[in-house]
């Protein structure tokens, strides 16, 4: 039972009961706790740390599907309203933000002084900064602009007992002692919660442009090639992003693989390496350059690519009420029969019958994350390719020739999808890589692990863990090696 001590942590209109506890995503919570403030969070870690209660984090929902094999915690601890810009600094080019803020809502105020944030994560308009640090989130310009974790300066951390730290500063020179942001980003929110994020930030490009490179071959080798010698060149590219057919299909209309080469800088610069890249065009490949607004545009159909917790097909099996991130519930309900005390999270599975019946049988959709050697990314996707067919599931994919990051996104039935990410997985370490599964029903990731096996140094994370949460509350069993 709710007893009055959680009703002084939150005032009770914060406190909603879930009425959709079995969401097919998991990382869900028996009831809602939404935070409009530090204070908020730190009180709720608290009660939660003195009395043996497991919470769950969550924000925009993108990320829903990602890691955690505990379906439900006792409280899910909502920072979806905790969001706003605290304090940017123009001259310094830094941004402390909340962590509820969505990344679409950050650009559009930095806009206004001509800046931005360099990451280009999937779902802007959906995904939180929160979350996009979290999972260390980035998309194909981190070739030139890096990831999440090569952007934040400084964090405010709420301890899983309620403490609140801040590391790192506000100013981009801030180099004494060791970077301890490093250690919660990336780390699925099982350290702690970020309360405030300041990252550097960058001016906005005077101009961009976007050169498709279109090979009917599909000749490995030439693709390689071109990346090579643009890497190796004084040229400076944003993205060398490799498309398969089916998804250079949906963005280009045309079904071959394809090279994404984007250029941001000032025009005069923009032109001479657009220049540069017609000039050295292999023989036989086809280009396409798209400027300003249509490169824009682009690239926000390309980051719309794949399920984000929003669009999965899951919520067709009966899911009602949820509204990404949050849910549909009854702002009046009472809490007072609220039950709080089974943190074992032991409720029945969402489908009964084993994850491969009748009503999942065509619903499935993953995404999975690939680390290669830059030089292994189009052998990856080719591979990715002839195992679709070989595991009857359709993907889109593509992946950074720069940077090595791939992403291949999977729709079919159950055992299908679960085969074919095995498979997938089997290929990445073959070539000394690794798969993690971004996306996937809870279901599944009780059948597989979405991290794969333990690394070596998996000792120093589980002592980590041990001495930021040694109860285990926070996004229990969340992160590597059901840490």
């Amino acid at each position: 039972m709710i007893t009055p001590a959680i009703e002084s942590v939150v005032p009770r209109e914060q406190i909603k009961q879930n009425n959709e506890t079995h969401h097919p995503l998991g990382n869900s919570g028996m009831h809602i706790i939404e935070a409009c403030s530090e204070e908020d969070i730190s009180n709720v870690l608290a009660y939660a740390n003195d009395h043996d209660k497991t919470v769950n984090v969550i924000s925009g929902g993108t990320k829903q599907g990602y890691g955690g094999t505990m379906k439900q915690a006792d409280i899910l601890l909502s920072l979806a309203g905790y969001k706003g810009i605290v304090e940017h600094s123009v001259g310094d080019l830094t941004l402390t933000v909340r962590p509820g803020t969505t990344l679409k809502e950050i650009s559009d105020q930095l806009a206004e002084k001509g800046q931005c944030i360099a990451l280009d994560p999937s779902w802007p308009e959906l995904a939180t900064i929160g979350g996009i640090v979290a999972a260390n989130d980035s998309g194909a310009k981190r070739l030139l602009y890096g990831s999440a974790r090569d952007l934040v300066i400084g964090t405010r951390i709420v301890y899983p007992d309620g403490r609140v730290i801040r590391m790192g500063g506000k100013v981009v020179k801030n180099v004494a002692g060791y970077d301890m942001n490093k250690l919660f980003i990336g780390a699925m929110g099982t350290l702690g919660v970020m309360s405030e994020i300041t990252l550097k930030l960058r001016p906005l490009p005077k101009y961009e442009a976007l050169s498709l490179l279109h090979f009917p071959e599909g000749d490995e080798k030439k693709i390689h090639d071109v990346a090579k010698r643009m890497l190796d060149s004084m040229m400076e590219p944003v993205s060398l992003e490799v498309l398969t057919p089916s998804t250079a299909e949906k963005l280009t209309g045309k079904k071959l693989h394809t090279l994404a080469i984007a250029f941001e800088d000032q025009e005069n610069a923009v032109r001479v390496q657009e220049k540069w890249v017609t000039e050295h065009l292999p023989a036989g490949a086809r280009q396409t350059v798209l400027f300003e607004d249509e490169a824009r545009k682009w690239w926000g159909q390309f980051r719309q690519l794949g399920p984000n917790g929003y669009n999965d097909s899951v919520h067709s099996l009966g899911l009602n009420g949820y509204k990404g991130g949050m849910y549909d519930t009854d702002p009046n309900a009472s809490t007072e029969n609220l039950s709080l005390n089974d943190s074992n999270n032991t409720t029945d599975d969402l489908y009964p019958d084993g994850y491969n019946n009748e009503s999942t049988a065509a619903s499935i959709q993953a995404t999975v994350k690939i680390g290669s050697q830059p030089s292994d990314v189009l052998g990856i996707l080719q591979k990715a390719e002839q195992l679709a067919v070989v595991h009857h599931i359709s993907i889109d994919a593509h992946g950074g020739a720069g940077h090595g990051i791939s992403r291949v996104y999977v729709y079919g039935r159950a055992d299908d999808v679960i085969a074919y990410m095995k498979a997938l997985r089997s290929e990445a370490e073959n070539r000394h890589g690794y798969a993690v599964g971004t996306h996937l029903p809870f279901n599944l990731r009780k059948i597989f692990d979405v991290w794969g096996d333990k690394p070596a140094y998996f000792a120093l994370l589980e002592g980590i863990k041990q001495t930021n949460d040694p109860k285990k509350i926070l996004n229990r069993h969340r992160f590597v090696g059901g840490i």
